[in-house]
């Protein structure tokens, strides 16, 4: 790195940290969740390493610290499980090794008999992440502490300073939910699939339409289902935030989460569908096959899009979708493919059928995609 560019790039970082600051401070969301993690596991660990300095032997007390630091999870059960099978790893290590030092004794070949007892435990499924722990315990018991039992109490009453610790702070100040935030961000991204849909629906009334501005679209789905893959992972965090968690109300949020889960696993099939039209309208214009298609079909597939389209908006929206509106949305939508179904006439032009049957199945399938939820999209209040 040039001497000269360090400057410039030591600007770049502190107005990329001032930013985020910013954003925790100003509004709820990632960046303030991670700067309330942060706090809280400094204030955890530096209270457990007290503690534990002050009741402990020294040799034992960074323990305290350290577990107290795996206690504390982005939620309150991720939290409480790692914590659970950090001292059940810890006492599974500290048990081979006061069994091992008892009936072998500290030697090389004793050692090395630990280490595979300890890495056969730790693979246990039910250890998770934290098998390795069994091994690092282990360690430290036959090393530092011969094995000796004093040394195991003092260990385990280190340990459970620290989970002590952790887990009261976390649950103290339990992580708020972000199930609206996350309603919002799936109402934002079918909006933005039902606009995208829309202007689709556009070319089949202009023959002349830019086959570049087809394909900026396929890119604008590539991008709007990699948005949805993330929040995915937000709302299976959301789902573990939501358990054990004091802050929550638990009569409300699992049927809001499995809605607004379906609804983007939803908006995810639907652009499986919509790129695949929109390859075929790319193939249309490039290649000239736009006029081959009849022009009652062309406007047939355009309501089409724009049904669906409005059908699309209608589950994304945050507030519960009214069962009869979106049915009748649906079978709006239906009736306009059984009327294009009935345009495939034999006589049309040679690359017309193929075309046209590509389009309607990829129509279809999508309504389909969408019936096959409704249940849980749009549950009838009479049932």
């Amino acid at each position: 790195m040039r001497w000269q560019e360090a400057p410039v790039r030591a600007r770049a970082l502190i107005t990329r940290v001032a930013a985020y600051g910013d954003r925790a401070l100003r509004e709820p969301g990632p960046e303030r969740a991670e700067l309330v993690l942060g706090a809280k596991s400094v204030t955890a660990a530096v209270v457990a390493w007290v503690l534990a300095r002050h009741l402990l032997p020294v040799a034992v007390a960074t323990f305290a610290p350290f577990t107290a630091l795996i206690a504390l999870r982005r939620t309150v059960y991720r939290s409480v499980r790692d914590c659970v099978q950090y001292v059940a790893a810890m006492g599974a290590g500290a048990s081979l090794a006061a069994a091992l030092a008892a009936w072998a004794g500290i030697h090389a070949w004793s050692f090395a008999v630990l280490v595979l007892l300890a890495l056969t435990v730790g693979r246990l499924h039910r250890l998770g992440a934290q098998g390795v722990q069994v091994a690092v315990v282990a360690f430290f018991a036959f090393s530092s502490g011969g094995g000796r039992i004093d040394y195991i109490g003092h260990l385990a009453a280190s340990v459970a300073i620290g989970a002590a610790c952790g887990l009261a702070i976390h649950i103290l100040l339990a992580p708020a939910g972000h199930l609206f935030r996350h309603q919002r961000t799936v109402a934002s991204i079918c909006s933005e699939i039902a606009s995208e849909t829309r202007a689709l629906a556009e070319v089949f009334d202009h023959a002349d339409t830019d086959p570049h501005k087809v394909r900026r679209m396929r890119s604008d789905w590539r991008r709007l289902a990699s948005d949805c893959d993330r929040l995915h992972g937000s709302l299976d965090e959301e789902a573990d935030n939501a358990r054990l968690n004091p802050r929550t109300a638990p009569s409300t949020v699992p049927s809001a989460l499995a809605r607004t889960r379906e609804t983007l696993t939803v908006a995810q099939r639907c652009l499986d569908h919509l790129r695949s039209i929109t390859r075929t309208v790319e193939y249309l214009l490039t290649d000239s096959h736009h006029q081959a298609l009849q022009p009652a079909f062309r406007s047939g597939y355009r309501d089409v899009l724009d049904a669906a389209a409005a059908v699309v908006e209608e589950i994304g929206q945050a507030a519960p979708t009214d069962p009869a509106r979106l049915r009748d949305l649906l079978e709006r939508t239906a009736d306009r493919v059984t009327d294009l179904e009935a345009l495939m006439r034999p006589e049309a032009a040679p690359a017309a059928p193929t075309l046209q049957g590509t389009l309607l199945t990829d129509a279809s399938r999508l309504l389909t995609d969408i019936r096959g939820n409704l249940h849980v999209l749009a549950p009838d209040p009479t049932t």
